[in-house]
């Protein structure tokens, strides 16, 4: 389970226990989604050497106190979803290096009376709680100075000793999972200045007389605060508005995954001093049962004008209020994407002094469906330089279009775009129009620098001229197939050429030109050192000189036009030799064999038209014709007999006369003789009456033996006819007329048996 970087993969194996024979050799051993339940001393003895040990999803409830003693180089250790009823200092006393630990999703209530992590002066980040987490004592962290992040899953944590996060100094994330209110105010006053950014999740600020007691966070240095599946009112937003304004070092709020319950109709106005550092706000996937009876939010429009950065993604944003755009005065940069916004609300939400000093705006996701339209709602923003529209609906675009003056960045990607115009604004250094359908492109745009291109039906490189200044182009995932030496000279200035995933066909010939010809051994992707034809015919990275392809490689149109003539060829001479042979007939035979095997009941009675069906050899029909079917159908009472010159019903397949013939008759009879066995028709008949009548085990089949036939006369392929003859009873014809009598008398007996 090792690599040769001594990364041993040992998970989702059903280990009961640490495997055996780890040595020193071993840095990463990963042994997560097993079933071991207990960690011993020796388990772990040998491997010294170990960096990260990944335990996590277990079923480990009993450790060793000197199991990780060895281990002093680990810096990574995983205990998480295990069953683990406390933690013990003496566990991680020898791991000097340890920078990573994860204890979460264990059954401990509490993490002792004394700090298991004392001895951990290196830790950077710690994971731990679980919803049995119930209490954190003064003393819990003594040992940790500084964390990069520290997460507390505290979702029933009921007590908290004041001051027992104190001891930490500094913390750069601080994730806390919890319910109480009153244990969170708690835990932020010893927080006060030492944490940076502040996550809290699945809080709900539902009560507004509760929020009093977080007026302690008016007093921390966190410079960002996230809520993260927070549940919030009317009644409390203005609350925490205001307690986040005061906060004297704060600078970006964000909430996600949270649920708005109320319309914006606020009870109270906001009334505070506008933050003098708060610069970025961030909403996503932010959830308003009732958002279309959302307020235009004028209660906050005087807070509005110090943010620089907002994204508002995912919340069903159909309209931003003229007035809010016209306070934001600072907004350098806005994403609305993924929401509702439409041609005519936009209209509304960019107007005139809305965003005055927006440079990059992101509407990629929303209901814009007209070009012309969205580019002139945009064209008084004096100062933005980057606009995606992407994954809109445009369809079809006009010739001409007004645009922002200074733009220079625009996506249109995935606008269902079939062909560029001069719509497209000449002053961009950056266009993506990916995700399109674009067959070709020939735009005049002296000043653009990247061009993306990438999933389109490209069959050729747009033009150089036209774009002189072009540095980096994408033509990933089209149908080019080849380069001429024109195209390839005109963009020898490029610095990335990246044609990947097409369907370059002569790839010999054309690397060959590039690396001979030209004199150019620079890489598609990647210049100058590489080049790389990254088809299905060369290997990404691959120096051009070094590059050796096969015969299929090099001449791919040429072997598949080969396979493709061998098969038809193939095919061509099946269908000769079936027709000589009749090969449809014996396939449409097997067909009604098969079907006549698998019918295995009779005709109902009212359908039985015959006493019997003659099955005989044309060369036997003279004394079948004019001895035997005068000798029955003149008796009396008459036999009604079924023969296939006078009976088969003109124009259907023969096959399907014998069957019905067959079906249609109380009996079959056989006039068996040397040219019977010879008949391939009468082999037919003799199968399907075997299928239809034999199989029943009854009598319905009559053998005449018209002369003597010898056993091993009877050739193989009638091999069910020696197993009749071995089974059944059968009438000789005899020579004598005495004797002839008695077989006719006989034969009657039989068929009105």
């Amino acid at each position: 389970s090792c690599d040769a970087s001594q990364l041993c993969n040992c998970s989702s194996m059903g280990l009961d226990s640490i495997p055996l024979g780890l040595t020193a050799k071993i840095t990463v051993l990963n042994l997560a989604h097993n079933r071991i339940q207990r960690i011993q001393s020796q388990d772990l003895q040998q491997a010294v050497n170990l960096r990260t040990l990944l335990l996590q999803s277990n079923k480990i409830s009993s450790i060793d106190e000197d199991s990780f003693q060895s281990l002093a180089k680990l810096e990574l250790l995983d205990l998480s979803n295990n069953s683990l009823a406390h933690l013990s200092p003496l566990w991680f006393g020898h791991l000097f290096a340890l920078q990573h630990l994860h204890l979460q999703g264990n059954s401990y209530r509490d993490l002792g009376h004394s700090s298991p992590f004392s001895s951990l002066r290196n830790l950077s980040s710690l994971h731990l709680g679980n919803p049995r987490f119930s209490v954190i004592r003064q003393g819990n962290f003594e040992g940790i100075e500084l964390l990069h992040r520290l997460w507390i899953d505290g979702s029933n944590l009921s007590q908290y000793e004041q001051g027992s996060l104190k001891s930490i100094k500094a913390i750069n994330h601080m994730i806390i999972n919890i319910r109480s209110i009153n244990v969170f105010s708690e835990i932020v006053r010893d927080l006060l200045h030492s944490v940076a950014w502040l996550e809290v999740r699945r809080i709900a600020f539902s009560i507004a007389a509760e929020i009093q007691v977080l007026r302690v966070m008016s007093s921390s240095f966190a410079k960002k605060i996230s809520f993260r599946q927070t549940l919030l009112t009317d009644a409390t937003v203005p609350e925490i508005a205001s307690i986040l304004e005061d906060m004297p070092k704060l600078v970006e709020l964000e909430l996600l995954d949270c649920r708005l319950l109320g319309t914006g109709q606020w009870k109270m106005q906001i009334q505070t001093n506008q933050s003098e550092t708060l610069r970025v706000l961030t909403i996503e996937n932010l959830s308003i049962e009732e958002f279309y009876l959302f307020t235009d939010l004028q209660s906050v429009e005087d807070l509005l004008s110090p943010f620089t950065r907002v994204t508002v993604r995912n919340t069903k944003v159909f309209l931003v209020p003229c007035r809010i755009s016209q306070h934001l005065v600072s907004l350098e940069y806005l994403d609305l994407s993924a929401n509702l916004l439409g041609d005519q609300s936009l209209e509304h939400s960019a107007c005139q002094g809305g965003w005055p000093s927006l440079q990059t705006l992101n509407l990629s996701q929303n209901s814009l469906s007209d070009l012309e339209m969205t580019s002139k709602s945009l064209s008084h923003l004096g100062n933005l330089i980057v606009l995606d529209i992407s994954q809109n609906n445009f369809g079809e675009i006009p010739d001409a279009c007004e645009w922002p003056k200074p733009l220079k960045y625009l996506n249109l990607s995935g606008t269902q775009i079939p062909k560029v115009t001069t719509c497209i604004p000449p002053t961009l250094e950056v266009l993506d129009v990916s995700g399109n359908n674009l067959k070709e492109f020939g735009l005049q745009l002296p000043f653009l620098k990247e061009l993306y291109l990438t999933r389109n039906q490209l069959k050729a490189l747009p033009g150089a001229a036209p774009i002189p200044n072009l540095v980096a182009l994408s033509v990933r995932r089209n149908k080019l197939n080849s380069f001429s030496k024109e195209e390839f000279e005109s963009f020898r200035r490029m610095e990335l050429l990246d044609a990947s995933d097409n369907n370059f066909i002569c790839s010999c010939d054309f690397l060959s030109f590039i690396h001979h010809e030209a004199g150019i051994a620079r890489v598609l992707v990647g210049w100058p050192d590489k080049y790389v034809c990254d088809s299905p015919l060369a290997v990404r990275g691959a120096q051009v000189g070094a590059v050796h392809l096969s015969l299929m490689e090099c001449h791919r149109s040429l072997v598949v036009s080969l396979i493709c003539v061998l098969v038809f060829l193939v095919i061509l001479l099946l269908v000769a030799v079936g027709y000589k042979y009749h090969m449809v007939w014996y396939l449409r035979m097997t067909w009604a064999w098969l079907q006549a095997k698998r019918k295995p009941k009779r005709a109902p009675p009212k359908d039985i038209c015959y006493d019997a069906f003659v099955s005989y050899s044309e060369n036997d029909s003279d004394w079948v014709e004019n001895t035997m079917v005068r000798e029955l159908e003149q008796a009396c009472p008459p036999f009604r007999l079924c023969l296939h010159k006078r009976d088969f019903v003109p124009g259907k397949w023969i096959v399907d006369n014998i069957i019905d013939s067959i079906e249609k008759s109380h009996k079959t009879l056989f006039v068996l003789s040397e040219h019977f066995v010879q008949s391939e028709w009468c082999k037919y008949e003799l199968d399907f009456s075997h299928f239809r009548l034999f199989d029943e085990n009854n009598d319905a089949a009559i053998l005449v033996l018209l002369e003597p036939i010898q056993s091993k006369a009877i050739p193989k392929r009638f091999c069910k006819l020696r197993k009749i003859m071995n089974t059944k009873t059968y009438l000789e014809w005899p020579a004598g007329e005495e004797q002839q009598q008695v077989f006719w008398f006989n034969l009657k007996v039989a068929l009105r048996s």
